[in-house]
């Protein structure tokens, strides 16, 4: 496995087949629901554990808290543990969207100190386009023996957003252009966005197959917007949840980001500053 972040399909095949398989984790999650059981059962990568991302990868609060804020250390690694995690496992993530669900499951446990945590590069669909078989039974593993403690990937608390704009930092706002702009806003109280953001969609991070773009691609569309290595980069969504989508790409291409997991969801929440149009 060549990518700190990726694995292929090819290769993820071969892990199955090995003495130590990697635990498997199937996020697939949409906005509004249903949760991706369903979809799970009717087909999902041998051996892989759904896992529901708004009761396992999110706590619930205010609304002032975020839709999805981030869960508690405890309650993570109890789900974890569910999973079948052990301390020096490997663990990969896919959805059936591109990975954008499946990020969240990504960041949580990289930021809960595991070291080795994929995501399966083309999600779901780079499984089928290989030819490889799916399961259909409802998978319930032994349970894992994981200790997880936090910190160990960066997060932009609230009080900071205003100051981090108002500097060098660069922030970015990983939602569709149109919510972005302030043209439409579907689940969120106000429209528009973070003043200081500059918007570059978690869509435009993968090519035509779903697959991320190069590091070298990718470096040049963070590059376009000011988001280099060495420069304080920070990424935020509608919810916490697309937004470590955006990470997994940053980092692959070789930028480190820190998260604002309250998110827009939060923002627009506050009586704080909204921005509107393409201006930041």
């Amino acid at each position: 496995m060549t990518s700190p972040v990726l694995i292929t399909a090819d290769e993820l095949a071969d892990l199955l087949a090995s003495p130590t398989p990697p635990v498997v984790l199937d996020v697939r999650w949409q906005l509004g629901g249903p949760p991706g059981h369903e979809e799970y059962l009717a087909g999902h990568i041998p051996g892989a554990v759904f896992v529901d991302l708004d009761t396992e990868l999110a706590s619930h609060g205010e609304p002032t808290d975020g839709r999805h804020p981030l869960p508690s250390l405890e309650d993570l690694q109890a789900a974890a543990r569910r999973w079948g995690i052990d301390p020096d496992a490997t663990v990969v993530a896919y959805d059936d969207n591109g990975d954008q669900a499946a990020a969240r499951a990504w960041w949580l446990l990289r930021w809960a100190g595991l070291a080795d945590v994929r995501l399966l590069d083309g999600a779901l669909g780079a499984w089928r386009t290989a030819g490889l078989e799916l399961a259909t039974d409802d998978v319930i593993p032994e349970p894992g023996s994981v200790t997880l403690s936090d910190g160990h990937l960066p997060v932009l608390p609230l009080e900071e957003v205003e100051g981090f704009t108002a500097g060098d930092g660069v922030l970015l706002d990983a939602r569709a252009p149109e919510r972005f702009r302030g043209e439409t806003e579907p689940v969120d109280p106000k429209a528009g966005h973070i003043p200081g953001a500059r918007n570059v969609p978690t869509g435009g991070n993968l090519d035509p197959d779903g697959r991320f773009l190069s590091p070298d691609e990718l470096r040049a569309r963070f590059a376009a917007v000011g988001a280099e290595d060495g420069v304080a980069v920070a990424a935020y969504c509608g919810s916490g949840v697309t937004a470590a989508h955006q990470i997994a790409a940053l980092t692959i291409a070789g930028i480190d980001a820190a998260l604002y997991p309250g998110s827009w969801s939060q923002w627009s929440n506050l009586d704080l500053p909204v921005a509107t149009g393409e201006g930041r």
